[in-house]
């Protein structure tokens, strides 16, 4: 994937009303202070287009990003912080869930989760969730760079029998660091550009 631009194009809060996009969206979903926004913005060659926060907890909106007027990424917000109150808790997840229910657009979804730990129960859920609503996702497990290589089969182990994800489900270990995982995850979106343009070309036909 060759970025020639991307901008935050919609910010969603918990009273917005959700954008009527007509090019496909990838959404990314993760607890707080998994490593969301780092993945964003290598997947954007941007250094600081998704703001990064030493604080959990700070992504309390639905970001859309636009990249190459192709493309919206969109940031969804980090569930799972201990210290938000649990006023805060319900909206973030309503906002998660109301935009996973009504967007038209979802081409793939994406479950980020720290390779180093076990999923919590809140990683758990969000995967069983977007299963059963009918997504099949695609795990992103972050902070490779945190481990030693020789770990990396037995922590994906963990992570699929943690979420109890099926032997199908795709797990890519990425790094924001090193970089790691990274031409996978453009992959995947170029091939949903991809797919996206066959099927106008076939509704053009029609």
């Amino acid at each position: 994937m060759v970025i020639r631009s991307c901008n935050l194009e919609t910010v969603c809060g918990p009273t917005s009303t959700l954008p009527k996009n007509d090019l496909p969206e990838v959404a990314f979903a993760g607890k707080s202070n998994v490593g969301k926004s780092s993945l964003i913005n290598a997947v954007m060659n941007r250094k600081a287009l998704a703001r990064v926060s030493a604080q959990p907890g700070k992504t309390q909106t639905i970001n859309f990003y636009n990249i190459n007027d192709e493309i919206y990424v969109v940031d969804l917000p980090g569930y799972g912080f201990a210290k938000a109150s649990e006023k805060e808790r319900e909206s973030w997840g309503k906002m998660i869930e109301t935009y996973l229910n009504t967007s038209d657009m979802i081409r793939a979804v994406f479950l980020l989760v720290d390779i180093r730990h076990a999923p919590s129960a809140n990683d758990k859920q969000m995967f069983e969730w977007m299963d059963y609503v009918g997504y099949d996702p695609i795990v992103i497990a972050t902070k490779a760079d945190k481990i030693k290589r020789s770990q990396l089969d037995k922590q994906i182990k963990i992570l699929r029998e943690g979420l109890g994800a099926g032997k199908d489900t795709i797990i890519v270990p990425f790094s924001s660091q090193t970089k790691q995982g990274l031409d996978t995850i453009q992959d995947f979106l170029d091939q949903v550009i991809e797919n996206e343009a066959s099927l106008t070309d076939v509704d053009d036909l029609d």
